[in-house]
């Protein structure tokens, strides 16, 4: 290679500078800040191509690995040397070199193609691709190899300058470059005040929670009837349970599932019904079991004996609380609501889906009484209806009124005379047979309601299940065979 440096010209006309000539040993195309010709675009490669003169010939070499270097639409391979003639078009990205000779000087035009994509450039390109000039062709060997080491010697130069994009020193020789030494200029310190912070405001919501809010930490004691291991009545037609809870927490805390689901799942079985049927009511305000049963309430707890307070605690005057969008007040005026006004029967009587929930085991007088008969009126259909029910239903446990063994009732139980017919001494009878004093007067010996509150399940039983609600001969197998 001579040791005098060529002299190029380099014209851009895809920007607004005078024509530059520069006299240096080699020409570099690329897109790093200290290439003679900067090409500033992602398709250019930083260290692009590089220009040469040799013995008067200029050599246009391909250094980019990435990106493709076309020398009058053909592709130049890497590291691959092309000589340069007068009228070449070299393309690098989206930019288009126009070369020609000026004398000894190589005068190089830039273009830049403005095209929606680079492949539509090297299409447009390829299209009009122009012959090689005679001077142009694959450089001689000699002057190929010399090319090659002497562009890898300034790309060995390169990679090892420090740069903006190489912001690192070059490898230290011998052991000492495998002596890596960390620093701290790029990482993050551990924000140790925020978790501090976090633990001593948790310790300090935990602590008032211990005192405020013992419940949430230790609730009160199971009932016993929840923390029994065996249960207390065995017969499938008289127990309200599949198995023993035996104290166990998992039995209605889960993880996945309802409290509500895993009551009903243990509390189905052939004598009860764990859903709210009985009182369509209650499933449109969306009454769950806990509203009437509520437990963690202690061991002498009994859930199911409360809920007979439960229906008074809700059903008053002054609970401001909205069900549905609809509020509960004290229902027939206080008392247990008997059937007749002023000669008219106000009670309803039972609709479709509260007889199709009562016990297939039925007597035949109780069946006949869900048909109306063509000639009656409503008052005597209803009339017949309430009297049937009363004689067939087991709601009586003081035989002081005069039911019989079984706790069934007869007319006299609340009529004293018949002609004329009494119609004075039931309104009385009424709230005697559905208040608390009838329960403590029963086998449970336990002061479940006041003497005066009315007992709401007599009438609006909420399991429809349950034996005591029918006279056990109509649960026998012998009324089921009937």
């Amino acid at each position: 290679m001579n040791n005098l440096s060529p002299t190029f010209i380099i014209t851009r006309e895809d920007q607004v500078v005078d024509p530059v000539t520069l006299s240096v040993q080699a020409l570099r195309v690329g897109r790093q800040i200290d290439c003679e010709i900067l090409l500033n675009h992602p398709t250019v490669s930083r260290l692009h191509a590089g220009i040469n003169a040799v013995e008067g010939r200029f050599y246009l070499i391909n250094l980019s690995s990435s990106h493709p270097v076309t020398l009058n639409g053909r592709l130049i391979e890497l590291n691959e040397t092309e000589a340069l003639a007068d009228g070449d078009v070299a393309q690098i990205g989206s930019f288009f070199l126009h070369l020609s000779r000026v004398g000894e000087a190589l005068n190089v035009h830039v273009l830049v193609q403005v095209a929606a994509n680079i492949t539509e450039s090297v299409e447009q390109a390829t299209a009009q691709e122009q012959p090689l000039a005679p001077e142009s062709g694959t450089a001689p060997p000699k002057v190929a190899d010399a090319l090659k080491e002497f562009w890898d010697k300034r790309t060995r130069d390169k990679a090892a300058r420090v740069s903006p994009l190489h912001p690192r020193p070059p490898a230290r020789p011998g052991k000492a470059q495998f002596n890596w030494k960390p620093t701290r200029d790029l990482a993050r310190p551990w924000p140790f005040s925020v978790f501090i912070w976090a633990v001593i405001i948790i310790g300090v919501v935990s602590v008032a929670a211990a005192f405020w809010y013992t419940k949430a930490f230790s609730p009160a004691p199971i009932a016993g009837a929840h923390a029994r291991s065996t249960l207390t009545q065995n017969a499938p037609r008289t127990a309200i349970a599949k198995q023993a809870n035996a104290g166990s927490c998992t039995t209605c805390h889960t993880v996945s599932g309802s409290m509500e689901a895993n009551c009903a799942s243990c509390h189905q079985t052939e004598a009860f019904a764990a859903t709210l049927a009985g009182i369509p009511a209650h499933v449109e305000a969306g009454i769950s079991c806990v509203s009437c049963h509520a437990e963690h309430q202690g061991e002498d707890f009994r859930p199911a004996e409360a809920a007979l307070n439960a229906c008074a605690s809700c059903h008053r005057d002054d609970n401001q609380k909205l069900y549905r969008g609809r509020r509960v007040f004290t229902p027939h005026a206080g008392g247990v609501g008997y059937p007749v006004v002023n000669g008219k029967w106000v009670w309803k009587g039972l609709s479709d889906e509260a007889w199709k929930q009562r016990p297939d085991a039925a007597t035949e007088a109780i069946k006949r009484v869900r048909e109306r008969l063509p000639d009656e009126t409503d008052d005597r259909w209803r009339s017949r209806q309430f009297h049937t029910l009363h004689l067939h239903r087991v709601l009586f446990g003081d035989s002081k009124w005069g039911g019989n063994a079984e706790g069934e009732l007869s007319c006299s139980s609340c009529h004293r005379s018949f002609d004329p017919i009494d119609v004075t001494t039931p309104a009385t009878t009424c709230a005697q047979c559905h208040s608390g004093s009838d329960i403590q007067a029963s086998s449970l010996q336990r002061k479940l309601l006041a003497d005066d509150a009315p007992n709401c399940a007599s009438c609006h039983v909420q399991h429809v299940k349950k034996t005591g609600h029918w006279n056990p001969k109509l649960l026998t197998p012998a009324a089921v065979a009937q």
